[in-house]
């Protein structure tokens, strides 16, 4: 019966029916999907080219019913789990089995398996070998007058004495308030409503140096339901690096008499040994256990938030705008050891780089201005990044004084973020591409590239190691893992890749591809040249038709013969373009250059069983503009140039600045002095602001108010608000 059940060919629709119920979807959108995903499509895919069976369902949307859908199918192997343990032990009933299959509540589940879970030896397991469970049931009706002279019957054996009877039967007792589930039900109703967290410090870690980032920790209490994922997030990492210890409370004396009024009938001696063995019960089983689960589940909730915090600071960044095709000088700023500079052509290759140092201690201004100088001439150089770390500032005011003395008015400076920078360029894919060249040269060209294009260049970077999380080292990493490779998919396909400039690393997260994919591609454009329609794509080694699918309409070639090949309409729409140039009398390349033509052609001729309303107002939004890049055009940005260190900063100055990072507390922002500050998320705005990506996103150009100035602890308070 449970196999049948388990693996019953409607199972399909139960999940659909329970994800749609959580979602508020259209069922028949969520099957849709559901048997699109079983195919192998990828949530882009889905997303983008299959709006007609989802009902144009966003990525989120599509992102959500594939999670759900994969919780749904580890809960019923895990029933199925359950149900063999249960079955192997003899124990298995009709209603048992029901009661297990038309549950989908994890933690009600895990409640209903409890009495049955194989556990190691304990007290009341002891006291059942002994033969003392009938003396716990008598306990329990509570009639006994006398339960020590009852308990006299069961002194044999092990049990020495009555009084050792009575407390096997108490032990007994307890774990069954322990596992019964309307005993936990009403534990954890009192623990929703009034559980507290509290913090304290251990004494003798009080005064270290490691515990000083946990002072305000040190004797911390607030109710459960309201801390925020960063404030149980920095408890947990100091109570893991012991030097906090971290409890959830709730009243237990109300817990306990909770409990006792729904186990303790009457009075008398068996009532009252019945109470001592449910506060036990609760005290030494049921309490702890409660605290526990609860302390995984608010872990789990600050989880999901600092996954998602993270997530959207990551699109933020890989979809930063991008400087675009052009000669770039990178430079990675420094003082003892100099600059490294590099120059990279409109491709990113690497075509020239040396150190220069216009810095203390060395201090050779004017031969790194000449070096400068002719790097810019012979080079041809369009554009200048600088990274962000040590010495940025000042290698930004030499770089701008230089232009200035040679007068090149058109080349551009930026400053960008190094975040990752030091981690790509000692990785295995920097030594791949660059094996002849140190990690101080690898780094210098991260920084170029990633002005060029830095979703191109951020993909080769753990996402982790990027710098725009909140506590990611100290959050469940499978998830973590899962919800920033789908931010980077998403981000990938989004903008479309140029599948002959592509690394393998860009390749990869490309819809349908993968490593081995990407990587056959790449070795395909190298044997045989660049690719010159998408059908060439079907003649790299494993790159099968599903694949080709998956892939083919976010890959672009240039200067292709079809020029569809170059945008995001699909192959198989091709057709239906060809149709519509066909009865506007012209080439497709004409009705993509002609408006007149396009505006001319009326949409609801070309929709048939397969292609609708939203598939035919995609192609023709790809038509106006074939390929367009999403993201926004790059901006110029310049710090206060009388503001360079700490000790520069007032209270009550006004200065520009780039957003660095966001958290759920608020937003930091480079001023350029070497420490970014905070705008708490109660100075984000003039109104109430409860997420700071309401009002603010990553690399956005502010400007902010200093606040506060603390030199000591080297932290700055800022605002964003107009007064």
């Amino acid at each position: 019966m449970l196999y049948l059940y388990i693996y019953n060919p409607y199972m399909e629709t139960a999940y659909s029916k329970l994800i749609a119920q959580a979602t508020g979807l259209n069922i028949k959108h969520v099957e849709a999907t559901i048997g699109l995903l079983d195919d192998g499509a990828t949530i882009p895919f889905i997303a983008r080219y299959r709006k007609e069976r989802t009902g144009s369902m966003d990525e989120v949307q599509v992102a959500g019913v594939s999670d759900q859908y994969e919780q749904l199918k580890t809960l019923v192997k895990r029933k199925e789990t359950i149900l063999s343990t249960i079955s192997e032990q003899g124990n298995i009933t009709p209603e048992l089995e029901a009661r297990i299959n038309d549950c989908w509540d994890a933690t009600t589940l895990e409640d209903i398996y409890l009495p049955y879970k194989p556990k190691r030896r304990t007290r009341a397991q002891v006291a059942r070998e002994r033969g003392l469970e009938p003396l716990a049931s008598l306990l329990m009706l509570q009639r006994e007058a006398n339960p020590a002279k009852a308990a006299e019957a069961y002194v044999k054996g092990e049990v020495t004495s009555a009084e050792e009877a009575l407390q096997g039967a108490q032990d007994i007792i307890a774990e069954t308030v322990r596992e019964d589930e309307r005993s936990r039900q009403a534990v954890r109703n009192a623990f929703r409503r009034d559980a507290m967290i509290t913090s304290r410090v251990v004494k003798a870690k009080a005064d270290t140096d490691e515990a000083q980032k946990f002072k305000d920790y040190f004797d911390w209490s607030e109710p459960l339901r309201r801390c925020t994922s960063h404030r149980l997030l920095a408890m947990r990492r100091g109570e893991a690096e012991g030097v906090l210890r971290v409890r959830i409370e709730s009243d237990d004396e109300a817990n306990t008499e909770r409990l006792q009024r729904a186990y303790v009938h009457g009075r008398g001696a068996c009532s009252d040994l019945v109470a001592e063995a449910v506060a036990d019960g609760y005290k030494r089983l049921l309490m702890p256990s409660i605290e526990t689960e609860f302390a995984a589940l608010s872990k789990e909730k600050a989880d999901e938030e600092a996954i998602r915090v993270f997530a959207t600071n990551l699109r933020q960044l890989l979809l930063e705008a991008p400087l675009g095709q052009k000669r770039v000088m990178g430079v990675d700023p420094g003082f003892r050891t100099g600059c490294k500079v590099v120059c990279l052509d409109a491709q990113g290759s690497l075509l020239h780089h040396e150190a220069i140092f216009p810095h203390p201690p060395v201090r050779k201004p004017a031969d790194a201005m000449e070096a400068i100088i002719n790097m810019i001439k012979k080079y041809r150089v369009e554009a200048i990044a600088i990274g962000n770390g040590t010495a940025s500032r000042e290698t930004e005011s030499f770089i701008r004084l230089t232009l200035e003395t040679m007068k090149a008015s058109g080349v551009e400076v930026f400053v960008v973020s190094e975040d990752g920078a030091s981690i790509y360029s000692a990785s295995k894919t920097a030594r791949e591409e660059f094996p002849d060249e140190d990690v101080t040269v690898r780094g210098a060209v991260s920084i170029g590239r990633r002005l060029m294009d830095p979703l191109a260049e951020l993909v080769k970077i753990d996402p982790k190691s990027i710098g725009v999380g909140q506590y990611q080292h100290d959050v469940d990493q499978g998830k973590l893992k899962h919800a920033l490779d789908q931010t980077v998919e998403s981000c990938v396909n989004s903008v479309g890749v140029n599948v002959n400039t592509a690394s393998r690393h860009l390749l990869t997260y490309v819809s349908g591809l993968g490593p081995t994919l990407a990587q056959n591609i790449v070795d395909y454009r190298t044997e045989h040249g660049p690719f010159t329609a998408r059908t060439q794509l079907l003649k790299v080694t494993r790159l099968g038709p599903s694949a080709y699918q998956q892939c083919a309409g976010f890959l672009r070639i240039p200067d292709a013969k079809n020029p569809l090949d170059n945008s995001a309409v699909h192959p198989e729409s091709y057709s239906i373009v060809s149709k519509m140039a066909a009865d506007a009398g012209c080439s497709v390349s004409e009705l993509m250059a002609d408006p007149k033509r396009r505006q001319s052609i009326e949409l609801k001729k070309y929709v048939t069983d397969e292609v609708g309303m939203p598939t035919l107002t995609d192609i023709m939004a790809e038509l106006e503009k074939p390929g367009r890049d999403p993201r926004q055009q790059l901006e110029t940005f310049a710090f206060d140039e009388s503001v360079k260190e700490i000790s520069d900063l007032r209270p009550g100055m006004l200065l520009p600045g780039i957003v660095t990072n966001i958290t759920a507390f608020g937003a930091f922002v480079d001023v350029g002095v070497h420490q970014d500050g905070l705008v708490h998320v109660s100075q984000l705005a003039d109104r109430f602001v409860r997420d700071p990506n309401e009002v603010v996103h990553l690399r956005q150009h502010v400007q902010v108010r200093v606040m506060e100035v603390d030199l000591r602890r080297n932290r700055i308070s800022l605002s964003m608000k107009s007064k």
